[in-house]
């Protein structure tokens, strides 16, 4: 095992990567925007800040915690920065798009930073969070439920968003890491009895119907959030995650059959109410069809024809049409990249998320409680499914949700969830590194299998 100070100074040396990467991105932007008359000054600023902050954050990694995993923060780092970078590149193209956007984007990546810090110093053992799992619960269903309020605002048909003054928040996102750290501390202590078997049917051990409750609560929630908010893919989201954790708890795959089934029913009626969800599975059927190209259609049309122009090595920072896309710096961070990094680059982005989650599941599988597992694997796929809702809508493998990359779309609710998630990440890898192995071998496996 590595020690302590070899994987923070692994860290770091990712860090001055990822910080090579971002500020030469940030550079080629300045240089190809203004090719006669650039001043490598102006984004200068942007680049202190991604190295201060992250700096910041690492000697805190340093200071309390160790023994942490060395590669979960500059990935972070690597993928913040090339969004910075491409938000700079969009902004005062559109009128959607104001000049000073990345500006604000690194103000939310700073405290979205600094949440990170005070989680690390908050939470010093992540075994104790598990006896407050019914406040986190209640914390998360009413975080989630926010919008329904008075306070709650519409923004693209989805009810999403809590507004007062000129402040809009998105409450969901925090309610996703509340809800994992319930879920993780609910399944950790009734794995055993939702696992247990009575009948079988039709070469499946099925439990008793009784079991079934907890499935049928977040079927009950997922479907109020598609009912009252609007929303798909915050639905899909929380309902997915609620039934990747237990599966992993149970190993009983009949939760999974069912649970997918039951949201199918509940999406189809939910695209039987509400038109914007016609409309938007509409647009995925016939994204390029004449009658909705120029109109419903064209956002990701021409997110498609950004992925087609950038070819195998895209057209370079700056050089292509990306500002075409409506709300590119939100949705679409991905197609601009698709666009100006080609083929390969947008390769390497999927890549870098991918490698995040491996991480993820590494600590999910070296995590010896079942609340260390259930957490880290709950976390671990938040990250994983809604890197792939958005990257399927943007590429139209699925109907469009609105959910955000993370760490790349400009946004400060989803920089600040993200930020806490891997600090929990980043908690348990240090504390299971850190503490002494217990003399019996640890159920690691799903279900608690060896």
């Amino acid at each position: 095992m590595q020690s302590p100070s070899t994987r923070r100074n692994q860290e770091l040396g990712l860090l001055l990567l990822a910080f090579i990467l971002a500020s030469g991105a940030l550079a080629l932007v300045t240089i190809a925007l203004r090719p006669k008359n650039y001043d490598l000054m102006k984004p200068l600023p942007l680049v202190l800040g991604v190295v201060v902050a992250y700096g910041i954050a690492h000697f805190m990694l340093r200071r309390f915690a160790r023994s942490s995993d060395p590669l979960v923060l500059p990935i972070a780092a690597l993928l913040n920065g090339l969004g910075l970078a491409a938000i700079y590149r969009l902004e005062g193209t559109r009128d959607d798009i104001p000049v000073g956007i990345a500006g604000t984007q690194l103000l939310w990546a700073v405290l979205g930073l600094a949440c990170f810090v005070a989680t690390l110093l908050l939470i010093r053992d992540y075994k104790e969070i598990a006896r407050y799992k019914y406040i986190f619960g209640f914390a998360g269903v009413g975080l989630l439920l926010l919008p329904v309020t008075p306070l709650g605002q519409t923004v693209n048909g989805a009810r999403l968003w809590i507004g007062f003054g000129g402040f809009q928040f998105q409450p969901g996102e925090l309610a996703k890491v509340c809800l994992v750290v319930f879920f993780a501390a609910f399944l950790a202590e009734r794995k055993e009895l939702l696992a247990i078997a009575s009948r079988k049917i039709a070469n499946f051990h099925v439990p008793d119907l009784k079991h079934f409750g907890p499935l049928l609560v977040m079927w009950g929630l997922s479907l109020a959030v598609m009912f009252f908010e609007k929303d798909l893919g915050s639905s899909l989201l929380f309902f997915s995650v609620f039934l990747v954790m237990i599966y992993v708890a149970t190993a009983r795959f009949i939760y999974m059959a069912l649970g997918a089934t039951l949201f199918a029913v509940g999406a189809y009626f939910g695209y039987q109410t509400f038109q914007h969800v016609q409309d938007r599975v509409t647009v995925w059927l016939h994204a390029l069809d004449t009658r909705y190209v120029n109109d419903e259609s064209y956002q990701l049309a021409q997110s498609l024809f950004a992925f087609a122009t950038g070819g195998l090595f895209g057209t370079g920072f700056a050089q292509g049409r990306p500002d075409l896309i409506p709300a590119a710096h939100t949705d679409f961070v991905f197609s601009v990249l698709g666009e100006e990094l080609g083929l390969l680059g947008s390769s390497a982005v999927v890549l870098a998320f991918m490698l995040l989650v491996a991480r993820g599941l590494k600590i999910a599988f070296n995590a010896r409680d079942d609340f260390g597992q259930l957490l880290a694997a709950g976390l671990t796929v938040i990250l994983g499914v809604q890197t792939v809702i958005i990257l399927g809508g943007v590429t139209r493998l699925m109907p469009l949700t609105g959910i955000t990359l993370p760490f790349m779309s400009y946004g400060g609710s989803s920089m600040i969830a993200n930020f806490i998630l891997i600090a929990l990440l980043v908690r348990i890898s240090h504390q299971e590194a850190a503490e002494p192995a217990p003399a019996h071998t640890a159920e690691i496996l799903i279900g608690g299998r060896t």
